[in-house]
C-alpha cells in the first residue's frame, strides 16, 4: 500500500512539475524581446509609443498582399493617427533574388533615405509579378528599373554605384541576425511592441497596439 502510495506521489509530481514547466513556456512567449531599431526605416511618428515591425521578403506574395492591402489600413488606423510607427525588416529566403532585392532596397535607404525608401519599397512589392501574373526576376537590371521610377537618373547611378561596392550588405545581415534569433521562419512575420502578433484581424492588431502603449496616451 505504501509502495502504491508513493508510486502515485511520485506520478502527481512529474505531473505537476510538468505543468510548471508548461506555464512557465507560455509565459516566456508573452514576454517582449528587446528589437534593435537604431537605423532602421520607419513611418510615423519618432515619438510614437508602438514599434510594430514587419519582417518580410520582396519576393513573398503573401508579403505583397500584406503591403498592398493591409499596410495602408495600418497606416490609416495606428501610424498616421501617431499610435504606432512601422518598421520593415528583410527576412530573406524564398530564392537568391530576395538578398539581391533586399540589399538593393538597404543601399536605397542608406543613399537616398527613408522616404525614398518606402516609396522604392511600396513600388517594388507592386511589381512583384509582371502583367502576366509570373513572379519577376529581381535581377540588378529590373530593380534599377523600378527605382528610377521614383528617383532621379542621377540618384539612380548612386544606388547602382553603391550596389555594386556591396553598400547594403551590412544592414541586410543585421537584419537576417535579428530574425534569426528571433526564429522567424516564416513572411510576413509580424512583431508589436517586442511580442509576436497571433492574432488575425486588423481589431486583434489594433488591441495588441493599444495593451502595448505604455504611454498612457
Amino acid at each position: 500500500m505504501f509502495y502504491l502510495s508513493k508510486k502515485i506521489f511520485w506520478i502527481i509530481g512529474i505531473v505537476a512539475v510538468a505543468l510548471i514547466a508548461i506555464v512557465m513556456l507560455s509565459d516566456a512567449k508573452e514576454e517582449s524581446v528587446v528589437i534593435d531599431y537604431e537605423g532602421q526605416p520607419f513611418l510615423g511618428e519618432e515619438s510614437a509609443p508602438v514599434e510594430i515591425v514587419e519582417f518580410g521578403d520582396y519576393k513573398c506574395p503573401h508579403c505583397g498582399d500584406f503591403n498592398n492591402s493591409l499596410f495602408p489600413i495600418i497606416n490609416q488606423e495606428l501610424v498616421e493617427t501617431g499610435k504606432a510607427k512601422f518598421y520593415f525588416m528583410n527576412y530573406s529566403f524564398i530564392a537568391p533574388d530576395s538578398t539581391t532585392s533586399a540589399q538593393f532596397a538597404e543601399t536605397v535607404y542608406k543613399e537616398l533615405g527613408n522616404e525614398k525608401f518606402w516609396e522604392f519599397h511600396h513600388l517594388l512589392f507592386a511589381n512583384q509579378n509582371s502583367e502576366s501574373g509570373q513572379a519577376n526576376l529581381m535581377t540588378e537590371e529590373f530593380l534599377k528599373a523600378v527605382l528610377s521610377e521614383v528617383a532621379t537618373p542621377e540618384e539612380t547611378e548612386k544606388v547602382m554605384l553603391a550596389f555594386g561596392e556591396g553598400k547594403g550588405k551590412e544592414a541586410w545581415d543585421k537584419d537576417m541576425s535579428t530574425a534569426n534569433n528571433l526564429g522567424v521562419n516564416s513572411t510576413p512575420t509580424i512583431y508589436i511592441g517586442g511580442k509576436e502578433f497571433t492574432g488575425s484581424t486588423m481589431d486583434d492588431m489594433i488591441k495588441m497596439v493599444e495593451e502595448a502603449d505604455t504611454s498612457g496616451k
